[in-house]
């Protein structure tokens, strides 16, 4: 993905730059992905590092990703819609494997059914921010390039609400804050994030990796 919107860049842009080289304030990203699942920061932990804020999350996410791509292989741009293919088929497994765990833990233990249920009604509400429109995404479904992802929300809702059921979960009510993170409006965890991720290339900018 970096490779291609490199390319269209232009002007000398690599991949390594968009990836490495980018404060906060540039990237576009669901404020979802940003939170810490581990430690003081992580809303609902119940221990250093909690499985279920990591399961929650990755089901929440991978099934919009399964229904984002794969809307994404019919795309205007052939080099967008072929990367959609290939990362479909990934994105498959993440979503099978996540949510075999939540309803293994959802409707496990009372301790690990709890945990799961107190991860859910500290993520969901993030999930909001993937139903509201920003203007780079609305170029892009306008261009046949990207899709609306509003479009896929009824079909996200389903997808979400059997697997809850199955899992013994109850969906937390809709409300609260919507996240701006797509909007470059991010929340403290982003930075200390690609501190980490970034660290190595920055250290070392003229490496060859």
């Amino acid at each position: 993905m970096y490779q291609h919107a490199a390319a269209l860049m232009g002007g000398g842009c690599t991949e390594d730059r968009l990836a490495y080289f980018r404060e906060p304030a540039e990237f576009r990203n669901y404020t979802l992905l940003e939170l810490p699942h581990h430690g003081p920061l992580a809303a609902t932990a119940a221990a250093e590092r909690d499985y279920a804020t990591t399961i929650v999350r990755n089901f929440l996410y991978s099934a919009l990703m399964v229904l984002l791509w794969d809307a994404l292989q019919a795309s205007r741009d052939a080099q967008l819609a072929a990367i959609a293919a290939k990362s479909l088929k990934e994105v498959h497994y993440h979503l099978r494997h996540s949510r075999d765990w939540l309803v293994r833990l959802g409707d496990g233990t009372p301790e690990s059914h709890d945990r799961c249920q107190a991860a859910l009604a500290h993520l969901m509400p993030y999930t909001a921010e993937f139903w509201s429109v920003s203007h780079a995404e609305e170029d892009a479904a306008q261009q046949g390039t990207g899709v609306a992802a509003a479009s896929l929300h009824d079909a996200w809702n389903e997808m979400v609400d059997a697997a809850l059921f199955e899992a013994t979960l109850k969906r937390p009510p809709a409300g609260g804050h919507l996240p701006q993170g797509k909007r470059r409006v991010h929340s403290e965890h982003l930075s200390y994030l690609l501190g980490e991720m970034q660290s190595l290339a920055r250290q070392h900018p003229e490496a060859v990796w």
